[in-house]
């Protein structure tokens, strides 16, 4: 089960950094094509669309990686009981949020494809198709957060994506 959950953080990871490549590809294209005065529609608009599929898919490989900000200026002064509870509880709190973002992530895909909604731009493009990848970087953050929640309940520690041997040296 953890190579699979593994394998599905890393690949929300490898597709955000591909969404990133085309945030890269639309904004050279709208550049080089305006300078040869070529009109090529929908640029600006499918770069903000990669912009945000890079942003959600990459939550839960970060989440894994242990890179979220945190803040551990009380938790740190903690040991033992009262520190293990205090993290199971923002755990549960981060499983209640990214579950409600989930939720309707999932719930604005399905109600724009049943409403056929469309972008305003000049692409008019069914808004379903990029709001799919918000809606897939939620559940797997919501996932990540229940999969550390169930590892804290066990008295186990979160688990980690591991980290190349070359970047071993880290300030928290």
């Amino acid at each position: 089960m953890r190579t699979l959950l593994n394998l599905i953080y890393r690949a929300t990871g490898a597709a955000a950094a591909l969404f990133l490549v085309g945030v890269l590809v639309m904004v050279i294209t709208g550049i080089v094509s305006r300078e040869l005065g070529i009109y090529v529609r929908g640029t600006d608009d499918y770069a903000g669309y990669c912009m945000a599929a890079a942003g959600f898919l990459a939550l839960a490989y970060t989440f894994k990686h242990g890179e979220h900000i945190r803040v551990t200026l009380l938790i740190e002064r903690l040991s033992g009981g009262p520190k293990k509870v205090l993290e199971w509880l923002a755990l549960a709190f981060g499983t209640l949020i990214s579950g409600t973002l989930a939720w309707y992530s999932v719930r604005l895909v399905v109600n724009s494809r049943r409403f056929h909604d469309i972008s305003q731009g000049v692409d008019a493009t069914p808004l379903w198709i990029p709001q799919l990848a918000m809606a897939i970087g939620a559940v797997v953050l919501l996932l990540a957060f229940v999969d550390d929640l169930l590892l804290s309940s066990l008295g186990r520690p979160p688990a980690r994506l591991h980290k190349p041997a070359g970047d071993a040296a880290r300030i928290e």
